[in-house]
């Protein structure tokens, strides 16, 4: 892809990211320059600015993050529909986030966390 279409399809992910979410008052991004045209450009054409926070090494950092779940369903058969891939990936990143403690609160023990996320 040429620059140009590298930026206007960032562009169009990030208006479209925006629209089913909400405006972020920053954003982490790696050192791609068509991620930060695109931001820039939203910047320009917007009242409410998005501030920039660039990290060479962020791609390593989530990969890192999302090593315990790749290797979960590295051995499954794929998924049939989009609707039970989504609860499967949902589960084991909530397992892992309480395994990492960071959704779990004083007092309470995992199983507790584990049942008020799920359900």
């Amino acid at each position: 892809m040429t620059r140009k279409r590298q930026r206007m399809s960032a562009q169009s992910f990030l208006i479209k990211a925006i629209g089913n979410n909400f405006r972020p008052r920053v954003i982490n991004i790696d050192k791609s320059g068509s991620n930060t045209a695109a931001i820039k450009v939203y910047n320009e054409r917007s009242f409410s600015k998005i501030k920039i926070r660039q990290c060479k090494y962020l791609n390593n950092i989530v990969e890192q993050d999302h090593r315990f779940i790749k290797w979960s369903i590295q051995n499954g058969l794929g998924f049939k529909s989009f609707e039970s891939a989504k609860r499967t990936l949902s589960g084991i990143e909530v397992v892992h986030m309480l395994r990492k403690n960071q959704m779990v609160k004083t007092g309470i023990s995992m199983f507790k966390s584990f049942c008020k996320l799920a359900g």
